[in-house]
């Protein structure tokens, strides 16, 4: 696995600075990428530098993306995880810690697509 599967295509990304006039308008080019050693994206209207996963159940997490969605996936369908400690050679927190970080996330977006929406699920 390696780390440069992440995409730094700056057309689908949106500035996440919430004081920035440019907050979430996608590709309207005010997004540009910035840096390739530590992907990052920069905006044009406010100048903020968000790294490639900010906003993300990765950021902040050195591992490869590829990596922690395979745990995660494993958590989900119910692997233990002691199981996957031994196969891919991790620390049995660092397990545990993606595993909240997954369900953190689900949440945030649950609530931000479902909940503030109101999305009609029937």
């Amino acid at each position: 696995m390696n780390n440069t599967t992440e995409s730094m295509s700056a057309s689908t990304q949106f500035c996440l600075n919430g004081n920035c006039p440019a907050r979430g308008q996608v590709g309207e080019g005010t997004i540009v990428s910035h840096g390739k050693q530590r992907p990052r994206f920069r905006c044009t209207c406010c100048g903020h530098t968000p790294s490639a996963r900010s906003g993300m159940l990765f950021e902040g997490l050195r591992k490869p993306a590829d990596l922690i969605v395979i745990v995660v996936t494993l958590l989900a369908y119910g692997c233990p995880a002691q199981a996957i400690v031994k196969a891919f050679v991790l620390d049995q927190r660092t397990v545990t810690r993606w595993q909240e970080r997954a369900g953190k996330h689900c949440e945030q977006v649950h609530q931000a697509l479902v909940v503030q929406l109101q999305f009609d699920l029937l």
